[in-house]
């Protein structure tokens, strides 16, 4: 079999390391040993010994399920072998985080992370009801974490000097350190569009990074 689909381009090959790697731009490739976890749904390719099992509510951090704008619901994942997941087509990364770290995300962007890591739910800060009730996933511990963007994120630094404002739909996550509020804002472009003038925008302060998709949310996401 010839063409452009079977070459290296495409091509899967053999597993360099165990846990989680980028695959292409559009996937993540995780070999599982052990136990891994995944938003649900997510998985579209997977071989060998492998368990799929739903997450619920439960006692601990990693039997939670995971309570976003959406209610992302998570499974765990394991055996021994390796999948590959993915998400609407959208963009794939990777974040490292250390012990000490912490790594505020929109649940919508998980796709899936390592059992070494912990994570709670809270809501955004100064993002409440009026915020359109922001509820954010904490990350910490000492591991991978594997997200969707869609298209090319925005790392944007912020500094004490620098604050940044952000559209709610847009922010992806941010790096501990930063502290948030909601700031609105009266601009001549939205009174033209025929609103009431005020735009509202998340305010991070502080010291660290914003991670921003270049697009806002689809009403399918929402």
């Amino acid at each position: 079999m010839k063409g452009d689909l079977f070459s290296s381009d495409h091509m899967v090959g053999p597993a360099s390391a165990p846990g989680m790697s980028v695959q292409n731009e559009k996937s993540i490739r995780y070999v599982v040993n052990g136990e891994m976890l995944a938003r649900q749904g997510a998985m579209v390719a997977y071989r060998g010994d492998l368990q799929f099992e739903r997450k619920g509510q439960g006692v601990g951090g990693m039997l939670k399920r995971v309570v976003t704008g959406e209610g992302l619901p998570l499974m765990a994942v394991r055996g021994q072998g390796e999948a590959w997941f993915a998400h609407q087509a959208q963009n794939c990364f990777i974040v490292d985080i250390e012990p000490g770290d912490e790594f505020t995300v929109d649940g919508r962007n998980v796709l899936c992370f390592d059992a070494t890591l912990s994570y709670r739910i809270q809501t955004v800060k100064g993002a409440g009801i009026t915020g359109g009730g922001l509820f954010n996933s904490v990350f910490s511990g000492h591991g991978r974490l594997g997200l969707t963007c869609a298209g090319s994120p925005l790392v944007i630094p912020v500094t004490p000097q620098q604050p940044l404002y952000v559209d709610t739909d847009a922010v992806v996550g941010w790096t501990a350190r930063l502290h948030t509020s909601l700031h609105r804002s009266q601009t001549f472009g939205s009174m033209l569009r025929g609103g009431s003038g005020e735009v509202v925008q998340l305010k991070l302060e502080g010291e660290g990074y914003v991670v921003v998709r270049p697009s806002e949310l689809s009403s399918q996401e929402r």
